[in-house]
């Protein structure tokens, strides 16, 4: 019955309903290189991978961690004081412990109830380990592993009281389990063939001292049918619910492969079923703000399917690279395309990029950085940035001679 009705389907109709792209504008900035700020070169013998941004309150101050090759081992650090423009490396200034921390690590500041500030940098393992600064970044300390297991460490926190400093935030991270429920200690070890088969689970745990002790995590999805990774959890206009974008680690492409999203109401205590987000969104590794005008712009590994390029002409689409999105918090919750897409970065090694940081500077820049291979030579991934008003993009959005795709 269903392959009839595909079969009747005009075909238009059907690529309609797998490429919404033609539904929006998809705009360039991946060539513009007067934009663009090598944060860590690559070479032909170092890959600069899977990097992570915090930008403190003076909206001018950045710091940027990353990883040693694909998904390795952490230790450089480097920091920022004109919003992005500039960098210096601080991987002197680390423990020593942390170049053996391993895989992705993420940095995020949180504040004590009684204002005292804390950085934190976490990694996937072993177990979750960190490093802490108590003085803006000046100086840092390791401290004893959170001792969860994990595929990657924290992929957002977010206060749990939106506008109260109360030293309470929710943590967003996704781990490997077996059918019954036991955690596979990370990815790196072998999967144990008594227990059978894993998935993924999206975790959540909480703190109330500002990132020093954690609640025992709680599963708030998994399925057998999906996979869901690398939650971005952010809180509507309103601070009324949190929604959480989900990379669905399955496969590219597809109409059943599109990211998915989910809501809480309650502060995280319970959470709608996962459902399929926009063509537009689809893609790994959410990571996103709020414009000043009060619509979200998110940056992300471009997955989904139709967005591939022609490899023999620039002229393509997205398809490979970090793509942007913007569009209303109303856009994104309805599974609406949203008001354009933006190719911000173009990869010269498929879809071996992403994990992007994001930023929107004292002067209303928004920064979008990654790790990505931005050239043709034999030089690996480095971490690299671009940056924008997003009044430029809304000049460019209205004029079709700027699109990749209309």
């Amino acid at each position: 019955m269903k392959l009839n009705f595909l079969i009747a389907t005009p075909i238009s109709l059907i690529f309609s309903q797998l490429y919404a792209q033609d539904s929006v504008p998809t705009l360039d900035l991946s060539h513009d290189s007067a934009r663009q700020v090598i944060i860590a070169q690559g070479t032909t013998e170092q890959y600069q991978g899977h990097p992570y941004s915090v930008i403190m309150p003076d909206g001018l101050t950045v710091f940027c961690v990353w990883s040693r090759k694909h998904g390795g081992l952490a230790g450089p650090m480097a920091k920022s004081t004109d919003g992005g423009l500039t960098w210096t490396r601080l991987d002197d200034r680390m423990p020593k412990g942390f170049e053996k921390h391993d895989n992705c690590p993420s940095i995020y500041r949180m504040v004590d109830v009684v204002g005292k500030e804390y950085l934190w940098v976490f990694s996937a393992q072993p177990l979750m380990p960190r490093i802490v600064s108590r003085d803006a970044g000046q100086t840092w300390l390791e401290e004893k592993p959170l001792g969860l297991a994990c595929v990657m460490s924290f992929s957002t926190i977010i206060s749990k009281n939106p506008g109260v400093q109360d030293g309470r935030y929710l943590g967003f991270y996704h781990r490997e389990a077996y059918n019954d429920g036991t955690p596979k200690l990370s990815e790196r070890h072998a999967t144990d063939p008594a227990k059978g088969t894993t998935h993924l689970q999206l975790m959540l745990t909480e703190t109330s001292d500002a990132g020093w002790n954690w609640s025992e995590p709680k599963v708030i999805a998994e399925s057998e049918v999906y996979a869901y990774a690398e939650p971005c959890a952010f809180w509507s206009p309103d601070t009324q619910e949190i929604a959480v974008l989900i990379r669905e680690n399955k496969g590219y492409g597809g109409i059943n492969r599109r990211a998915m999203m989910m809501f809480s109401k309650d502060k995280g205590a319970t959470w709608t079923k996962p459902v399929q987000s926009s063509w537009e969104l689809t893609g790994h590794r959410h990571i996103g703000t709020y414009l000043p005008d009060g619509r979200l712009f998110f940056a992300f590994r471009d997955t989904a399917l139709g967005s591939q390029h022609d490899p023999k002409s620039w002229q393509g689409k997205s398809y490979p690279g970090l793509v942007g999105w913007v569009g209303s918090y109303d856009d994104l919750k309805a599974a609406r395309p949203g008001q354009y897409r933006v190719r911000l970065l173009y990869s010269y090694a498929g879809s071996d990029c992403g994990y992007p940081g994001v930023f929107v500077t004292k002067d209303g820049s928004i920064v979008a950085l990654t790790y990505i291979k931005y050239d043709q030579g034999s030089n690996k991934q480095s971490v690299v940035s671009t940056r924008f008003k997003i009044g430029e993009l809304d000049v460019l959005a209205r004029s079709s001679s700027s699109t990749l795709l209309r």
